[in-house]
């Protein structure tokens, strides 16, 4: 029965509109709804909607599901674009569906190539792996915007017990593998006993591992944080008027905190430039030594030392460590349209989002060494670099504790800042290390190398998050090898699925 209804809905002219359905349905399982049985549903039902299709028709089938997950998983970005950007309302519906045309090209792309080349003949070893690969280019291409991943929607499963081993990329290969084998039991019951022992070892395998400890925190290496968020307006945020109120608010919030081991503070937290702050950085420094403390906090940063022809220094959104600390960090992957403009030539000054202060910032060296925090080493991420498994592994691959700052003021009341979370979350199972997170307005929290979210402070209140972090013994496998495991095994599945269609033809 269940069959039928399938293959009606796979020749039907109404496909394309399902598989929208089913693309707007998916965010709905990540955070902060958790809704993770139904990606098995949605992208198992997808699956189908793509086999014995031509490669035009799979194409546009493909490109429908990710117009739909993007349109819905990302449209925090018309808060941005919309309540915070001065962008007209119908303005920034189009921008975010022409976000949303764009990477909904990579599924489309997806689709093509799964029926152009016949994987759909043997769905169960290439769909899986297919999808995931498009996933991971989502990582790098065009600057990379790593977003909307299926693994991170099963953070809260079984399958959360691979993450220290293969990461974000190999829970999406395995939980999209079991969407498909669940989709066939569906269909064809007992017949298909093979494809439900195979769910069942997949799911019993996570189950297992969340039980094995890869990193243990070391009880004797305590670091005790403060995290003050601001919960500064974005509306005002720069504005000149209102830097003097944002300092006093900081100082005024940490006066009780002097003592703690680390006193932490969010991106871009001192809105001036650090040359113009000195005074009170040299301040806020000398109370956090006189405590035996260390200061950190974002800071835009301009160079000085290196001007272009034009007389203009490069500018650099920062992070750096004071008092009983020291470094400094340049954020390495920026936001496009947020830290600088793409054609920026032909973009600013057409409307006033492209026009923003603080939107022309240059990129950090790859190769950065960690902050020193007392005794310790902090991997520094600011903002969306934490998204972005590669650089986050790399980044931690010396230090004792990651720290990322962010201003999700951005994003409203949306889902934005709980999806940034929940890949806080996925980045510290992967690295074995606990991440202190601290933000403007929320969500500030510490969460341990299981990705337990030990401490989170309430969003939109101007608060301290008090708490404690360990250095860690132990490293992930996922931290040894990266991806590169699930990629290997990816491209030969793929090129052995390819050579024996081709082998079939002839």
């Amino acid at each position: 029965m269940i069959a039928s209804v399938i293959t009606h809905i796979r020749q039907s002219r109404f496909a394309p509109l399902l598989a929208l359905i089913l693309g707007a349905s998916t965010p709905l399982s990540l955070a902060p709804y958790h809704i993770w049985p139904l990606a098995l549903l949605t992208i198992g039902l997808f699956s189908e909607l793509l086999r014995y299709q031509t490669a035009k028709a799979a194409f546009w089938r493909g490109w429908s599901f990710g117009f739909g997950l993007w349109a819905t998983g990302v449209w925090w970005l018309f808060v941005s674009l919309h309540d915070y950007g001065n962008t007209p309302t119908w303005l920034a519906t189009v921008m975010v569906a022409v976000v949303a045309a764009i990477m909904g090209s990579f599924t489309g792309v997806f689709g093509f190539l799964y029926c152009k080349y016949h994987f759909d003949r043997k769905p169960l070893l290439s769909f899986a792996p297919l999808f995931m690969l498009f996933e991971w280019l989502k990582t790098w291409i065009f600057t990379g915007f790593p977003w909307l991943f299926t693994g991170y929607a099963f953070i809260d499963s079984a399958l959360v017990g691979y993450a220290p081993v293969i990461g974000v990329f190999g829970l999406s290969l395995l939980a999209i593998i079991s969407a498909q084998a669940l989709i066939t039991v569906l269909q064809y019951g007992y017949k298909a006993w093979s494809y439900a022992l195979l769910t069942a070892a997949i799911w019993l395998g996570g189950f297992g591992l969340q039980y094995h400890l890869w990193s243990n925190s070391d009880l004797s290496r305590p670091l005790t944080v403060s995290i003050v968020q601001g919960n500064i307006p974005q509306d005002v945020k720069w504005q000149l008027e209102w830097r003097d109120k944002t300092l006093a608010i900081y100082k005024e919030l940490s006066k009780s905190e002097w003592g703690r081991d680390l006193v932490i503070w969010p991106e871009a937290a001192v809105p001036m430039f650090q040359y113009e702050a000195n005074d009170f950085l040299t301040e806020m420094s000398n109370n956090a030594l006189a405590s035996h403390s260390a200061f950190v906090t974002g800071i835009p940063y301009a160079d000085l030392h290196h001007l272009d022809v034009y007389g203009m220094p490069p500018f650099y959104n920062s992070m750096a460590a004071l008092g009983d600390g020291e470094g400094l960090y340049f954020k390495q992957r920026l936001v496009p349209f947020g830290e600088y403009i793409p054609f920026e030539s032909l973009l600013r000054g057409t409307i006033a989002f492209f026009s923003r202060d603080m939107s022309s910032f240059s990129a950090g060296d790859p190769h950065q060494s960690p902050l020193f925090v007392k005794d310790y080493r902090l991997a520094a991420a600011i903002c969306y670099e934490i998204a972005y498994p590669e650089l986050t592994r790399h980044n931690a691959e010396n230090a004792d504790f990651i720290a990322t700052l962010s201003n999700d003021g951005w994003f409203g009341h949306s889902s934005g800042p709980h999806q940034h979370l929940q890949m806080v979350q996925m980045r510290a199972l992967e690295t074995g290390k606990w991440i202190i997170r601290a933000t403007n307005n929320g969500v500030s929290a510490l969460i341990d190398p299981h990705g337990h979210i030990k401490q989170q402070a309430p969003q939109f209140q101007r608060t301290v998050l008090r708490g404690t972090v360990y250095a860690t013994t132990g490293r992930t496998p996922y931290s040894l090898l990266g991806n590169w495991p699930v990629l290997i095994f990816s491209f030969v599945l793929l090129l052995w699925v390819g050579w024996t269609s081709r082998q079939r033809e002839r």
